[in-house]
């Protein structure tokens, strides 16, 4: 049996981040890390929002023992996502996904 073989996550320009930026500004957290940290619930959790949303923001709860760069960026590579922006307690992940149809799909310039 091999070991099934995780996708790489995208790597973002800098116009493609800020234009994430944009469209994520007036999203609610789907997604919470909490005093656990990043634990198997939380990516399962990540998993299924990033497959319908492509474009989801996670929240940094006060007791979390992870700095919240160090979050967003375990977060984003257990599920393969690049990280748009870290802000405050929130971050953003993006994880395109080809199987949404075109017109729900995230066009980065």
């Amino acid at each position: 049996m091999t070991p099934q073989k995780r996708p790489k996550a995208p790597v973002l320009t800098g116009k493609q981040a800020r234009h994430l930026r944009g469209l994520g500004h007036h999203l609610k957290p789907t997604a919470m890390v909490g005093k656990e940290g990043i634990t198997g619930n939380v990516i399962a959790a990540v998993e299924a929002v990033l497959t319908v949303h492509e474009l989801i923001k996670v929240r940094i709860q006060e007791n979390c023992p992870l700095d919240r760069s160090e979050a967003a960026a375990r977060l984003g590579e257990q599920t393969a996502a690049a990280v748009a922006q870290v802000l405050g307690k929130t971050f953003l992940l993006y994880r395109p996904n080809p199987d949404l149809p075109e017109d729900k799909r995230i066009k980065l310039p």
